[in-house]
């Protein structure tokens, strides 16, 4: 509906959607100097940045003023801001972000093929360095895979890479497109392994020899809170939240150092369970990456190579 005073158009958010958590504890864990936030969001404000009408759901605001409090608040210094599917292809949010950061944001923006190359130049000179292809049923409809080889086409001059967003089931079908796709990739949240099965099961053996297949395949360890059966209660006296999905993470950057990203997934959008402290999900890095050498690449080192590979 709109608001005939301000001609702005209010949403009511989806029912039962669980807002972001205003008030994190400050993490135990010191993050290293220059630590990037690789996964994050924002969500409108929709009165700025109306929603898109074919989303599948409606959140609550989450502006990037309180996107860059976090930020400071948790100890990162950068952010890589994801387009978020509740926007569609309309990445002015996203945009409007990165140009408020002083460079300390880069984005990755979903794109239609209908794309001009001055509106890629655009979007490059505001920050942006990938785009995302989602393939989650539930949260987007399919996009023929032509359309999807037609943006390629149009960002691989740039640099670009491209995420992917996809479920362990769905690895399967979409393993032979990825493989042609001749960017870099990144697989958002480890492709959601079941993190009830063996990390040496057939599974996540799939999706390890995925990440084998190629050397510019990234993957983001990411969303504990996502995939976790035991969920964020610390056991036995331990601050040590989401221990179900550790081996897995830990066996990708074990494997991977050097391909490996972290981010928060802030504002934490479509969760039902709970809604994570995002200073607990910071303690949750030393338990996936142990040693101060890989915290450094987790980190630091590969999403500055990745996001500002021109920084001194």
């Amino acid at each position: 509906m709109t608001d005939t005073a301000t001609g702005s158009t209010a949403f009511e958010k989806t029912p039962g959607w669980l807002d972001w958590y205003d008030g994190p504890s400050r993490p135990r864990f010191e993050l290293p100097a220059g630590a990037v936030d690789a996964h994050c969001h924002v969500f409108g404000p929709g009165a700025e940045f109306p929603y898109a009408p074919e989303r599948k759901y409606t959140p609550c605001d989450a502006s990037k003023q309180q996107l860059f409090a976090l930020r400071d608040h948790l100890g990162f210094a950068r952010n890589v801001v994801v387009q978020a599917t509740c926007h569609g292809a309309d990445n002015r949010a996203m945009v409007d972000a990165l140009r408020a950061s002083g460079g300390l944001a880069r984005g990755v923006a979903t794109v239609r093929p209908t794309i001009t190359d001055a509106e890629v130049r655009e979007l490059h000179e505001a920050g942006v360095r990938g785009v995302r292809f989602n393939f989650v049923k539930r949260l987007v409809d399919a996009a023929p895979r032509q359309d999807l080889l037609d943006v390629v086409a149009k960002i691989r001059p740039y640099g670009w890479h491209v995420v992917v967003y996809f479920e362990a089931a769905d690895l399967a079908d979409l393993r032979e497109f990825f493989l042609g796709l001749d960017v870099p990739l990144v697989v958002d949240h480890m492709g959601r392994p079941d993190v009830a099965a063996d990390p040496d099961g057939p599974g996540f053996t799939a999706f390890l020899d995925f990440m084998r297949a190629r050397p510019d395949i990234w993957c983001k360890v990411t969303c504990p809170e996502r995939l976790s059966e035991s969920g964020p209660a610390a056991l036995d006296g331990e601050q040590h939240a989401y221990r179900d999905v550790v081996p897995f993470a830990r066996r990708v950057v074990e494997e991977f150092p050097d391909r490996v990203l972290w981010g928060t997934d802030w504002p934490h959008p479509n969760l039902t369970s709970h809604m994570p402290d995002d200073g607990l999900l910071v303690d949750f890095i030393p338990h996936i990456a142990p040693s101060a050498e890989a915290q450094h690449k987790l980190l630091v080192a590969n999403p500055m190579r990745l996001y500002w590979p021109d920084a001194g």
